[in-house]
């Protein structure tokens, strides 16, 4: 689920708004359930995760502040508490017995991947010039320009290679439970040389991390829920393109001519490219989040095989 699943645009960004969204996000999630399929759930955590680095930075007079790591795993116990809320409210009212648990995730990147070289990803707040310089002297951060509205810390974006807690989620999938995992793309850590895990300053993308999740609990079909019922070429565009299908090949095509925009859909494509093509049979459904029970049945949304 993508960030609109959580939170609505021009809504206060409280508690009691986040899960009043989340409860009318839960009532799509188990219409699914209730069809008969077995469910595990993603989301992001951009905004949340966001606001949390912000509350750390202003408390940093009369609190440490957290490092960006811990951080998501805040955002991943915050949100997954209001999934499970809301959820089970929801499940209940439909006379569906099933419980809801979240899995605070690790994931493990390769500290060696080219994108620690080059972090592109900003998060928290924003500073002037002279603020930015400051605080990479003092704490080490990389400062970049963020497109004119003034200087943020930028962190890396590294692929995702291995799921910490897989097992676990294997085992409560397989007894029952209604797993949310990999929140926010999961919590970036790196394996030391002794083989130990520690946390590091990155950021997952979540519709990568949910393949990675989908491909390792051999799932039938990965669902990326957005803001738009079906992919299109020429996007906004007076010819735009709405598509119902979609090859790999096709796919591959529209990215090396630029019809998916980084950060938005780009990477929802390349995550269901990385799910069909990872075993015959498999299939990515890409659409919006009122039309999903549909698109799973083939009518609505864009389904990659």
């Amino acid at each position: 689920m993508g960030g609109n699943a959580l939170q609505e645009a021009g809504q206060p960004a409280t508690a009691e708004a986040q899960l009043a969204v989340v409860l009318k996000t839960s009532e799509y999630i188990a219409k699914i359930i209730a069809a008969g399929y077995q469910v595990v759930i993603a989301h992001g955590n951009g905004p949340q995760v966001g606001r949390i680095v912000l509350q750390n930075e202003y408390a940093v007079s009369v609190s440490p502040a957290m490092p960006f790591d811990v951080c998501g795993a805040m955002s991943q116990g915050m949100i997954g508490y209001q999934i499970q809320q809301g959820l089970a409210k929801v499940l209940k009212e439909h006379g569906i017995d099933k419980q809801v648990v979240t899995l605070v995730t690790q994931v493990v990147v390769d500290q060696d991947d080219p994108k620690f070289k080059n972090p592109s990803k900003p998060i928290g707040p924003f500073y002037s010039e002279e603020e930015a310089r400051q605080i990479a002297a003092e704490k080490g951060y990389i400062m970049k320009e963020d497109a004119g509205r003034g200087w943020r810390r930028v962190v890396a974006s590294p692929l995702p290679v291995e799921i910490v807690e897989l097992d676990a989620a294997k085992c409560l999938v397989d007894n029952g439970f209604i797993v949310v995992t990999v929140g926010g793309g999961g919590i970036p850590v790196i394996k030391t040389a002794s083989g130990d895990i520690e946390g590091t300053a990155a950021v997952i993308d979540k519709d990568l991390a949910s393949e990675k999740l989908a491909e390792d609990l051999d799932a039938d079909a990965l669902v990326i829920l957005t803001a738009v019922e079906k992919v299109s070429i020429r996007y906004n565009k007076p010819d735009q393109l709405d598509l119902d299908t979609l090859s790999v090949a096709e796919a591959k095509r529209y990215i090396a001519e630029g019809h998916f925009a980084p950060g938005s859909m780009l990477p929802k494509v390349e995550a269901a490219i990385r799910f069909v093509e990872s075993k015959k049979g498999r299939k990515a459904i890409i659409t919006s989040l009122d039309k999903a029970l549909d698109a799973i049945g083939g009518t609505a949304g864009t389904t990659l095989c």
